[in-house]
């Protein structure tokens, strides 16, 4: 199968751009155990993305499925959801983003052929044209890779390009899945992918949005409330008009916005504004300045706590890299059990007193696969005690 696979340069595809053609296609893809999905979609300007396609190959039928026309998506969504069928998909972070977005139904079960990749002794985050020429000795053409897909009609080049990246995806998921049922990390692989979808699920909140802002633990009290009041501003608006957030103020003159808190509209030129942010929103970031100054200090944000700044973090740090190269087998890439930002929230806990953990929640590295060697990283802090 793969060796035939292999010659495939021009793949058949069936054109969904009508309800009837859908539920044909969802309805056969319903009868398969597992399928194969991707989407392409723009997201340059807008604050969600704009689905442009829809790939979906259930092993016989490769379907192409024009979002633009089509009204109906009930059968979609039921495939989407339906937990007698694996839908695998590769690097999929941004297509979970889309499913939510659109159908508001993640595509559960599913699987991600790059985390697979990551435990099967692949570099990290390997890409899927690198996969497909490992497995089946074929390079991608990825020349459409910056098409603009909600312009119509797309050429054959670009349907073919999206095509191939389920046509594939299918048989690349079946090569890997064996060697990894015979591994000791098929549950480390469901428990990475269930938590991508749990991720995925969390809608962004507005008054969380200055925790997301650089340096925003630089700001305290009255300033830190300012940021606060401007980053929740910000999203609504970005929210209401789907706009990229930096298209509504850009981060940096926020920040500054803040830290300064500028009394004037000439203030807000010196601090980086462009005239066409004050003219549109000028008066309402010095009303939301104004509103911060006049606030009770018992409304300020607790001070964010810039945990890596504090004494002795890199050489804590530096202590867990290298704990971790020892506790955790060769062939499989560090950085898959425990990057920076996995030992970063388990050094903040170990940190925090015992009475006040309950604040946090419990690091990755103290949950499931990970838990046994999350578990031996913890002599690192009793060694630097003693």
């Amino acid at each position: 199968m793969i060796s035939s696979l292999c010659q495939v340069r021009s793949p058949d595809y069936v054109w969904i751009n009508n309800d009837e053609a859908l539920r044909t296609a969802c309805r056969k893809a319903c009868e398969k155990s597992v399928v194969a999905l991707d989407t392409e979609f723009i997201r340059t300007r807008t604050f969600n993305p704009k689905l442009g396609l829809i790939q979906l190959y259930d092993g016989e039928q490769l379907s192409l499925i024009d979002p633009l026309p089509i009204n109906d998506w009930a059968a979609f969504t039921a495939l989407l959801a339906d937990n007698g069928v694996l839908k695998v998909l590769h690097s999929c972070s941004e297509d979970l983003d889309v499913f939510r977005c659109y159908f508001r139904q993640l595509p559960e079960p599913m699987l991600d052929t790059q985390i697979m990749a990551d435990f099967l002794g692949f570099p990290p985050a390997s890409g899927f044209a690198k996969l497909v020429a490992h497995y089946f000795d074929l390079q991608l053409d990825k020349g459409a890779s910056r098409t603009d897909w909600l312009a119509r009609p797309l050429s054959e080049q670009q349907l073919h390009y999206a095509a191939a990246d389920v046509l594939y995806l299918l048989p690349l998921y079946h090569n890997m899945a064996q060697p990894l049922s015979q591994s000791e990390w098929q549950g480390a692989v469901t428990e990475e992918c269930e938590f991508l979808l749990r991720r995925a699920a969390k809608v962004a909140d507005s008054d969380t949005a200055y925790l997301k802002i650089g340096n925003a633990w630089r700001l305290q009290g009255v300033q830190l409330l300012a940021l606060k009041l401007l980053a929740k501003w910000r999203f609504n608006m970005a929210v209401e008009r789907d706009l990229a957030l930096n298209f509504v103020v850009k981060e940096q003159t926020l920040f500054q916005a803040a830290e300064r808190l500028p009394k004037h509209t000439a203030e807000l030129l010196d601090l980086g504004f462009h005239p066409n942010e004050i003219r549109r929103h000028g008066k309402k970031v010095l009303q939301l300045v104004a509103q911060a100054q006049k606030a009770d200090p018992a409304q300020y944000p607790e001070p964010i706590e810039q945990i890596a700044a504090l004494p002795g973090y890199k050489n804590v740090l530096k202590s867990l890299q290298q704990r971790l190269s020892a506790v955790f087998p060769a062939e499989i890439a560090k950085e898959n059990l425990a990057g920076r930002k996995l030992l970063h929230q388990l050094i903040k806990w170990a940190w925090t007193e015992e009475s006040e953990r309950h604040n946090l929640p419990l690091p990755r590295l103290l949950q499931g696969w990970r838990k046994p060697y999350g578990e031996q990283l913890l002599a690192v802090f009793d060694q630097v005690k003693s």
